[in-house]
């Protein structure tokens, strides 16, 4: 299918859709593909980092992110 042919068809499917959160994430994901490349590379490794280090259990609590944060803005 031809770049015309793929934006009728997503036209049509948005027509019909009435999920808001579906619809906002379409309109994030066509919004966010126009960021600067370089952004856009740098979210992507970190995204992936976090989701390797869930992966492997790399987590913290709230009570130990705040104790963290606390030692370093020493509130």
């Amino acid at each position: 299918m031809k770049v015309p042919g793929i934006k009728e068809e997503l036209k049509t499917l948005i027509e019909k859709e009435d999920d808001f959160q579906l619809l906002e994430s379409i309109k994030t994901l066509l919004v966010k593909s126009s960021f600067d490349p370089v952004l856009k590379e740098k979210l992507t490794s970190r995204a992936l980092k976090a989701e390797k280090d869930i992966l492997a259990g790399r987590l913290y609590s709230r009570e130990e992110l705040e104790k963290i944060l606390e030692a370093k803005l020493g509130q």
